[in-house]
């Protein structure tokens, strides 16, 4: 009896030992699964993109977190199928003390680890921020990508691959939809992006735009990887975690499915802006002037455009100039087609120190410093030619005698109609002088053509090349502007002495004639 007992017992052991072996190779065979079909979903996703086509070297931003762990672990089991060498970059914020130091080390020790070649960096954020004016999260952008750049640059490498998931997309589009920032902004992240900043291009790639962040955790813990955790990512002060704690899921109580409704909406932004983009691209080459970081765009073609059109090339010409539209929305877009009937001299200021100014025949977009005026500069003094037509400074000055019956009601601010008794046919054109007096259409005492200027908002840079024409006596129109009240034609007015200026060149430079 004792005996069959120890036999019982001993073979009861060996079954649980079995079953936990079996069990432990069954657990191995699942997380092993796991991990290669994320791999394979990676590897698909770099592929169809073509991230890293050509590329020889890649740049792998690691910040110590899961989501860019787990983006380096990958590529690093898929560097031979990819055939590329990687290269590891941090940058140490130096906002949260110790925690970020010791992400620092972490990241230095698993490319030690991994075999890798590392460059760590460090940057004191709140310095740049003052310096530069943005919010935190702005300035630690700035900084971060203007390192990647600089280190790319440094290595000739073509593009970094940062750990942005499914999940970063989804916040994204909240943010654009919340900040309305346009169709543009529903596509959300996309697999390739540029980031531009004075001195620096570069590509960024997102090998894990569609894995979630809990996929990303779960790797790391399948392969016993161990991430830092970011405590500053559990602030409610930026508006993007506020997003993530607090708005989503909020909107998961009214649709469980709001994600995979967000990623949806996305991809079909994604697929009409694609479409603008090819429907856009031979309107571009006509439309668009470029020279010395301005842009032209003709005023004619550009509004025959329907209006989708429209938003899209002004989003396309902005992008080009501020190498990002992150602080332009769907507002912005809307003031500067609003404001391309208006007459020439309009202009509105935009993020970024761009300006937008209309002119006679064109629309430019310049940085502030690099505002042109829309006036070539005018040389002596001219004298017209009544009745008849007269050519100067890229101007075509066409001037006739007409009955007061005959004077139509044009509102081209290029057009006036004068009397002619009053104003004589001794008139001639010139730029403004010091001590030039005018009376406005409409008041009753002459005023400083100065002060005239500085209260109709004329910008100081086209003061100096607003044609003037002018009788012996006193100015008679200040040309784009207002007409003096001395000149006016009124209703015991006889004949009438219309005015036709046209401007007879597009060029950016400098006003020549073609």
């Amino acid at each position: 009896m004792h005996t069959e007992v120890s036999f019982s017992g001993l073979a009861e052991a060996l079954r649980i030992k079995y079953n936990e072996r079996h069990l432990a190779s069954f657990g191995e065979t699942v997380k092993k699964t796991y991990q290669e079909s994320l791999e394979k979903r990676v590897l698909r996703f770099i592929k169809e993109n073509r991230l890293i086509a050509g590329q020889k070297q890649l740049l792998v931003a690691v910040s110590g977190g899961p989501d860019s762990v787990c983006l380096l672990h990958i590529l690093t089991k898929l560097q031979k199928e990819l055939d590329i060498k990687l290269h590891i970059a941090h940058l140490d914020h130096r906002l949260r003390g110790a925690e970020s130091e010791a992400d620092a080390d972490y990241v230095a020790e698993l490319a030690c680890q991994l075999g890798l070649p590392a460059t760590i960096g460090a940057c004191d954020v709140k310095a740049y921020q003052a310096l530069r004016r943005l919010s935190p999260e702005e300035a630690a952008r700035e900084a971060r990508y203007d390192f990647l750049a600089e280190v790319a640059e440094s290595l000739g490498v073509g593009c970094v691959a940062v750990g942005h998931t499914a999940d970063d997309n989804v916040e994204t589009v909240l943010l654009h939809l919340i900040r309305g920032t346009g169709t543009t902004g529903l596509r959300g992240l996309q697999p390739v992006s540029r980031w531009r900043s004075p001195g620096h291009n570069l590509t960024i790639v997102r090998p894990l735009l569609t894995v979630s962040r809990q996929e990303t955790s779960d790797y790391c813990r399948i392969c016993q990887l161990d991430p830092r955790l970011d405590s500053s990512n559990l602030s409610l002060s930026p508006l993007r975690n506020r997003i993530r704690h607090q708005l989503l899921p909020l909107l998961e109580n009214y649709n469980p499915s709001v994600k995979e409704s967000l990623l949806r909406t996305a991809r079909l932004a994604g697929d009409d802006i694609a479409y603008l983009n090819q429907a856009g691209a031979h309107l571009l080459a006509g439309l668009v002037q470029r020279q010395d970081g301005v842009i032209g765009l003709d005023k004619a073609g550009f509004l025959a455009l329907p209006v989708s059109l429209k938003r899209h090339l002004l989003r396309e010409v902005i992008e080009e100039l501020l190498g990002s539209l992150k602080d332009i929305e769907a507002c912005h877009i809307e003031e500067i087609i609003a404001v391309t009937g208006k007459p020439a001299g309009r202009r509105i200021s935009l993020p970024g120190g761009l300006i937008f100014t209309v002119e006679y025949e064109r629309f430019l977009l310049a940085p502030e410093s690099a505002v042109l005026s829309p006036f070539p500069a005018i040389e002596g003094e001219i004298s017209l030619k009544i009745p008849g037509e007269t050519m100067f400074s890229g101007w075509r000055v066409s001037a006739s005698v007409i009955d007061r019956d005959r004077m139509g009601n044009e509102t081209d601010d290029c057009t006036a109609h004068l009397c002619f008794a009053k104003v004589g046919d001794r008139l001639t054109v010139r730029s403004r002088q010091p001590g030039d007096r005018f009376q406005p259409l409409g008041m009753s005492q002459p005023k400083g053509l100065a002060e005239f200027m500085i209260d109709a908002k004329i910008p100081r840079a086209w003061r100096q090349g607003i044609p003037l024409v002018c009788s012996p006596q006193h100015v008679l129109w200040v040309v784009g502007f207002r007409l003096d009240d001395r000149a006016k034609v009124t209703q015991s007015a006889g004949q009438v002495l219309r005015l036709e200026f046209k401007r007879f060149t597009l060029s950016l430079s400098n006003g020549s004639d073609k």
